[in-house]
């Protein structure tokens, strides 16, 4: 910069010795006069784009006008193209009116085509007084013009320097500007790659200096500016520079100045996605794939960093994985994303769906030969990944060998021998065990995120994305309370929330339907629509969370309650609340399991179901043998399998694990059961739960001892008897919770079963009251009948 006079430093190319920097104050810095400033204010004009009529227009950087059109201008005077994009003029006669001659390169720069119509108008580099605008330094690629025509060659970076400010100096320059020059008979082609911009206050002439490699940056080329050029990636020219350039001694220089690309908006915010619950996911993304993305290259080389390739993202459906990758692709700073389902890359032909594979990536390999690490982003999407990349060999596997095919297909194009740095892999899938484990190593997918169930601050961020239209136009009335809303949507997805949101917003239209036409809108009325809370919870009835609690079917296995005819049931309770308190406060506790054992109908599934209800956990499933009743063995272990699976969803699940048994498939003729079910069940009972989830498993079984000589007892923590029926006075508690008949028959019964010996499950003994429970049966009959049912276990 001592060359504008700020301050001295002896690093230019003309400098020596050590540097020195002194604070003296500069001297004004006068505008070029051969720098036109004088043009006509508010020239705006609409001409047709021609070639340029002579070589020596092009070889000078200028674009050729009619002198007609452009009268108010001084010859070799800037103008702006399209607004962006500023040339400098020269007018000759051989170009008609109302077109504009834009060289071969100029049109490349500005992908402008013949016939095409652009719109030119004036421009002032100091159209804002209080600033000049220089170029301090600049970095230019320098190649052959005629990939034909090259050869490998010394050329001295001093003459072409010097060559060069002949043709340009005064001229405008921005960065991506292209533009060929003639030197020593040998057409050379330029881009300019970074420039430094000196701004000179004319107010206490203190200078601001940027380096940017922006297009709207924007300066003069003076002839104190410092010019550097590298060759092209793979070019065949060699400069030699001098040592203050090169670091060295006079030498050939082959590299280029390497850039940082913003391949993300540095003001970019999460809240700019409009994705509400994924803060935490989307710190763990950019930490893992894109921090080493925006290092300075200088430091990514050395710590010899090698981008992330794969990001996969997996959870339960509607959680928002498709959407997080569809908005993370346009914040890129990248090429156009590709997006594809992973069964479009099937065919029926052989060799086409390798094929596929190898197109989506074709684009991105051919960039990378020619730019190196330079090369664009490229981002390529697989939606549901686990329905064409499965484990190769499996049964799984389509048994066609095709699915193998493309497995190793993109197993060679994301990690293989030519190895790109310039891709970003994003794959989506419900199911992670399904896909094929050497994706998932690293150099592939090697980052794998959940995207689980949002809680209950994400919930509400939800809702208030999905109303924040409603909001806007005051649609919904005061009482809708996000709090209590996100509160009551425990393991709704996102995709629920906004089916939620569009249920209200039908409940609130039906309103304003005129009365006997349900398709027809009243609209003196429907202009004052509102959405109310009661809107919301009429949806919530409708609306039903995939991953939630199996409510219906555990309040069908307890329909009568629970009856407490003894003190052992409220202990049994007491100690399942202990339980459940342990895994809910405990963060060493995240797995325990309790079988409750008994005779059959001495009521296991109504506690386990009623221990489940009350535990307040988001997340109750129940696994019974009438949910794989008719299903083949091989049926029944997925299923088993997925059961599992899911009830890792959320941070607190419970599992009721009915009839255990049953589900082995056990009986007692032989015996036989399915050890593979067994074995799987064996599994599960002690596999630890996720990070940050827990789970409490509540199992049932009549057949205790048959457990227990499979080892199926040992893998539960916690073992709970469930006691039958065996005193009069507890047959009486059954009796007045259920109201059976009148007060006095009620006597006169337990007066008569008094002398016989009872030993009865609850729910049998209930069962058998309830059929009794009519006027037709006198207590006569009801005693006839229950003598024989009170002692069967």
């Amino acid at each position: 910069m001592e060359k504008f006079g700020f301050h001295k430093v002896s690093n230019s190319p003309s400098g020596a010795g050590q540097p020195s920097i002194t604070h003296s104050r500069p001297t004004n810095v006068q505008l070029p006069s051969s720098v036109p400033n004088q043009q006509p204010v508010n020239f705006k004009k609409s001409f047709i784009v021609d070639n340029c009529p002579t070589n020596s227009i092009a070889l000078t950087n200028c674009i050729a006008v009619n002198p007609i059109d452009f009268q108010q201008f001084a010859d070799h005077s800037p103008i702006l193209l399209d607004g962006h994009y500023v040339c400098t003029i020269e007018k000759t006669e051989l170009l008609g009116q109302g077109v504009i001659g834009l060289p071969f390169h100029c049109r490349e720069w500005g992908k402008w085509s013949i016939k095409q119509s652009v719109q030119a108008e004036s421009y002032n580099i100091f159209q804002n007084k209080s600033a000049n605008q220089y170029l301090g330094s600049i970095e230019i690629l320098v190649d052959f013009r005629s990939k034909g025509k090259a050869k490998n060659i010394n050329i001295n970076h001093e003459e072409l320097v010097e060559v060069f400010r002949s043709i340009c100096e005064n001229q405008i320059l921005q960065p991506t500007q292209l533009f060929v020059l003639d030197f020593k008979g040998i057409i050379l082609q330029f881009i300019v790659n970074t420039v430094q911009i000196v701004d000179i206050s004319k107010k206490d002439n203190l200078p601001t200096i940027n380096d940017s490699s922006d297009l709207s940056s924007k300066g003069i080329l003076l002839r104190q500016t410092e010019v550097i050029f590298f060759p092209y990636e793979n070019s065949l020219i060699n400069l030699v520079k001098p040592a203050s350039l090169m670091g060295l001694k006079y030498g050939v220089s082959h590299h280029r100045p390497k850039a940082r690309k913003q391949i993300i908006n540095p003001d970019f915010k999460l809240e700019d996605l409009g994705i509400g619950g994924l803060d935490n996911e989307f710190k763990d993304i950019f930490r893992r794939a894109f921090n080493s993305r925006i290092l300075p290259p200088e430091i990514a080389e050395k710590l010899e960093i090698k981008h992330c390739k794969g990001l996969l993202l997996f959870g339960p459906p509607g959680t928002g994985k498709t959407l997080i990758a569809r908005k993370l692709s346009k914040m890129l700073n990248g090429k156009e994303p590709k997006i594809v389902n992973g069964p479009e890359m099937l065919s029926k032909y052989v060799g086409e769906s390798e094929n596929n594979i190898r197109k989506l990536f074709k684009e991105a390999e051919d960039e990378f030969r020619q730019k190196g690490d330079d090369s664009d982003l490229h981002v390529i999407i697989f939606d549901e990944l686990d329905s064409v990349f499965k484990q190769r060999g499996s049964a799984r596997s389509d048994g066609t060998g095709v699915g193998d095919n493309v497995v190793n297909q993109l197993l060679s194009k994301m990690d293989g021998v030519d190895q790109l740095n310039n891709i970003l892999v994003i794959g989506m899938t419900n199911r992670l065990d399904l896909i094929d484990s050497a994706l998932l190593r690293p150099g592939r997918f090697e980052i794998q995120i959940e995207i689980a169930l949002p809680d209950e601050k994400g919930r509400r961020d939800i809702f208030l994305i999905h109303t924040a239209k409603l909001r806007e136009n005051k649609i919904l009335t005061s009482d809708v309370d996000f709090d209590e809303l996100s509160a009551l949507t425990k393991n709704f997805t996102g995709a629920e929330i906004e089916g939620l949101c569009n249920s209200a917003k039908s409940f609130a239209i039906s309103r304003h339907t005129k009365s006997g036409a349900i398709a027809k809108i009243d609209d003196k009325t429907i202009s004052d629509m509102k959405i109310t809370r009661n809107d919301f919870l009429l949806a919530l009835n409708e609306i039903k969370p995939a991953f939630g609690t199996d409510e219906e079917d555990l309040n069908l296995a307890a329909r009568h309650g629970i009856i407490q005819f003894n003190e052992s049931i409220s202990n049994i309770f007491d100690k399942g609340r202990s339980i459940i308190n342990l895994v809910k406060s405990n963060e060493t506790e995240t797995l325990r399991s309790i079988l409750l054992f008994g005779p059959s109908g001495v009521g296991k599934t109504a506690i386990a179901s009623t221990l489940a209800l009350n535990s307040d956990f988001p997340f109750v499933k129940m696994l019974s043998a009438e949910s794989i009743v008719g299903r083949s063995e091989g049926q029944k272990i997925q299923y088993i399998d997925t059961v599992f699976r899911d009830v890792y969803k959320s941070p607190l699940n419970v599992l009721v694990i009915d009839k255990i048994e049953t589900l082995i498939n056990y009986v007692s003729i032989g015996p036989r059961f399915s050890n593979d079910i067994l074995q799987l069940i064996l599994v599960y009972l002690t596999k630890i739960p996720p990070k940050g989830r827990r789970l409490l498993i509540i199992g049932t079984t009549s057949q205790y001892t048959v457990l227990e000589r499979m080892n199926l007892v040992e893998a539960f923590t916690d073992l709970i008897a469930i006691p039958p029926i065996k005193s009069i006075e507890e047959v009486s508690k059954i009796m007045d919770k259920i109201s059976f008949k009148s007060s006095s028959e009620r006597k006169e019964i337990l007066n008569q079963i008094s002398s016989y010996e009872i030993n009865i499950g609850v729910k049998k003994l209930i069962d058998e009251l309830m059929v009794n429970n009519t006027d037709d049966y006198s207590v006569d009959d009801v005693v006839l009948n229950l003598v024989p049912k009170l002692n069967q276990i």
